[in-house]
């Protein structure tokens, strides 16, 4: 299995939870420009990553990816412990993060998609901001006495890491949200974050 990432991007959960299965993988670390180079977009024509490949099958969206490397490698234990109770718990964090979580970092990362008006930024920023502080403060109260988001260590986890990097790049006030920092805490010991985040130059 061969996954594509660029340094920080939301595909270096991926590269977490493969680090997280113990078994072996390829890495290919790609930039702004590699992600748009013929060679890329042959294998995601969206030139974003994440992409792996496993032998002839090609697979994009990070969930998905989730998906395929927690159903994979079962024995780590990425969707639970084989149950559909904790399968679908970690699938729902991993859903809160892909789909409501990670969304609402955009008009922080590019407020021209979503305003004309240069001189509007910083409100649709400030906007977004409090989008993003007030959907930790749900993960916050989930973690509330549990070490993982889904109340035991799933692919749900490493994004939602990943985020919280975002927050810490972009100042987002996360304070008092004390159930998550030590949850940032708890991953950055991690031999697997540590591991991941080594490789792709962000240790």
């Amino acid at each position: 299995m061969k996954l594509y990432t660029k340094p920080g991007a939301c595909s270096t959960a991926d590269h977490i939870a493969l680090q997280w299965t113990g078994q072996p993988f390829q890495l290919e670390i790609l930039d702004k420009d590699s992600m748009k180079a013929p060679g890329y977009l042959a294998i995601n024509p969206s030139g974003a990553v994440p992409a792996i490949v496993d032998g002839d099958f090609v697979l994009t969206q990070n969930a998905a990816i989730m998906g395929y490397i927690a159903d994979t490698y079962p024995e780590a234990g990425l969707a639970g412990d084989g149950s559909p109770r904790q399968r679908a718990e970690a699938a729902r964090w991993l859903a809160f993060v892909n789909s409501d979580l990670h969304p609402a970092f955009k008009p922080l990362f590019a407020p021209a998609n979503y305003i004309a008006d240069a001189g509007q930024f910083d409100a649709v920023k400030h906007s977004a901001k409090q989008r993003v502080r007030a959907l930790f403060e749900v993960a916050d109260r989930q973690l509330a006495g549990k070490h993982w988001i889904a109340g035991f260590r799933s692919f749900a986890d490493p994004y939602l890491y990943i985020t919280l990097r975002w927050a810490q790049g972009l100042k987002i006030d996360l304070s008092g949200l004390e159930n998550l920092a030590a949850f940032k805490a708890r991953m950055e010991a991690d031999p697997g974050v540590q591991a991941a985040l080594k490789v792709e130059g962000l240790a």
